[in-house]
C-alpha cells in the first residue's frame, strides 16, 4: 500500500475532510473510509464527525479490533511528546517535559472535551509554584491547539482567556563594584566571556557558540538561538575601532595560534560549554563574596552573591542610553520588552528645583 501523504495521524484508509460553510466562516471536520463500491470504484464512506466513533466504524470496516479511546488527554499528551517535542531545542524539551509531568498529574485521565476554562483556572490557583503554573498553562494551550489540528476535539481552546498569575521581572542590576569584584577573581576565559556578553548584549548560550567565522565584513554576525533573529554588530565606524572590535581582534589572533574555531576556549583549546562556564563563574563569584566580606563590606558581599551570568545582558541593556539602540542590540522587536524586563535602573529625572 502506498504511504499516506495526508492524515498520517489516522489509521490506514481513514481520511479527514475539513469543510467550510458557504454562508459563514464556520468549519467542521468529517472522517471517511477510503473504500470501494460493488463495481470496484473508489468510494469515500462517511464515518461521522466524532473521531473516536469514526475509528470504531473504521475498525468494523477493516474487521480489526477498535483502537483505544482517544478522547482522554493522555493520548494528546503522548502524541505531543512524540511528534512536537523532538523539534524543539534541547533546553525547551527539558522544560516542557517538566511541565508535562505536572500537567499529567491532573489532566492525564480527563476527557479532552471535559476540560473547561474554569478547571484550568482552578489548576492555576491551586498550583503552589505560580510562575511555573503560567508556563504549564502556556504549554497546555499549545497542546490544545495541536489537539484541534489533529482532530482530537473540535471545541475552542479552553486556555484562551484564562488569566495568568502576576509575574515580577527580575530587577537585579550588576553595578560597577560588583562587576569589578567578580572580574578580579575570574580566570582569563571567563573575563573574555563576560566582556563579550556585555558588549554584544547576547544570551549566554549565544555567546558560548561564537566562532571566528562569525566575524566578517566588519561585523560580528549572530543568529540568536532562541528567536533565530539575525544580527550584525558593527565593529567600528569612521575608521574608529570599537571596544568589541579590539577584543575580537585579540581573541581571533589567539584562535589562529591555537588553530581552533571558537572565539573563547579553555587553556587546552577546548571550547567552553554551559557546565564549564557555570563552574568558573560560580568560583569567581564565591571568591569575590569572600573578599568583600573579609574587607568588611557586607552590602557589596550580598550584592555579589545575587549576581548571575544572565544579568550581564540586562546590564548591557541598562547602560545603553538610547532604549532604541538597546532594543535592537538585544534583538527585541518591541521596545516594551527591553524597558520592562531588561532596563533595571530607574529613569533619570530632574529635581523640582
Amino acid at each position: 500500500m502506498r504511504p499516506k501523504t495526508t492524515s498520517r495521524d489516522l489509521p490506514p484508509k481513514m481520511i479527514r475532510r475539513v469543510r467550510k460553510s458557504k454562508t459563514s466562516d464556520k468549519q467542521w471536520t468529517s472522517y471517511f473510509y477510503n473504500g470501494y463500491d460493488e463495481l470496484g470504484a473508489r468510494k469515500e464512506i462517511p464515518l461521522g464527525t466524532d473521531l473516536n466513533a469514526a475509528k470504531r466504524k473504521w475498525a468494523e470496516l477493516e474487521c480489526v479490533e477498535p483502537p483505544l479511546d482517544t478522547s482522554l488527554m493522555k493520548h494528546v499528551f503522548d502524541q505531543y511528546e512524540k511528534d512536537i517535542l523532538p523539534g524543539k531545542a534541547y533546553s525547551t524539551q527539558k522544560d516542557n517535559l517538566d511541565s508535562l509531568k505536572q500537567l499529567r498529574k491532573v489532566f492525564n485521565d480527563a476527557p479532552i472535551d471535559a476540560v473547561t476554562p474554569h478547571i484550568i483556572a482552578r489548576y492555576r490557583d491551586t498550583r503552589s509554584a505560580k510562575v511555573r503554573a503560567n508556563r504549564e498553562i502556556a504549554l497546555l494551550s499549545h497542546i490544545f491547539n495541536m489537539a484541534r489540528e489533529w482532530g482530537f476535539t473540535q471545541k475552542e481552546n479552553p486556555c484562551r482567556g484564562v488569566r495568568k498569575n502576576k509575574e515580577s521581572p527580575r530587577d537585579y542590576y550588576a553595578d560597577e563594584d560588583v562587576w569589578a569584584a567578580v572580574c578580579a577573581q575570574a580566570v582569563p576565559e571567563l573575563r573574555d566571556l563576560m566582556d563579550l556578553a556585555y558588549l554584544t548584549g547576547q544570551r549566554p548560550a549565544d555567546v558560548l557558540k561564537m566562532k571566528t567565522s562569525d566575524v566578517r565584513n566588519g561585523a560580528l554576525e549572530i543568529r540568536q538561538g532562541k528567536t533565530k533573529k539575525y544580527l550584525r554588530i558593527v565593529l567600528g565606524a569612521d575608521e574608529k575601532q570599537s571596544q568589541l572590535g579590539a577584543i575580537l581582534e585579540r581573541l581571533m589572533s589567539n584562535a589562529r595560534e591555537m588553530r581552533v574555531a571558537a572565539l573563547v576556549t579553555l587553556p587546552n583549546g577546548q571550547p567552553l560549554n554551559k557546565g564549564t562556564l557555570r563552574l568558573r563563574f560560580e568560583a569567581a563569584r564565591s571568591n569575590a563574596v569572600q573578599k568583600a566580606a573579609s574587607d568588611g563590606d557586607i552590602a557589596l558581599s550580598t550584592r555579589i552573591s545575587n549576581f548571575q551570568f544572565r544579568d550581564i545582558r540586562a546590564k548591557a541593556a541598562t547602560e545603553i542610553a538610547d532604549i532604541s539602540d538597546a532594543s535592537k542590540l538585544l534583538g527585541h522587536t518591541e521596545q516594551e520588552i527591553t524597558k520592562k524586563v531588561y532596563r533595571r535602573l530607574g529613569e533619570e529625572v530632574k529635581p523640582t528645583r
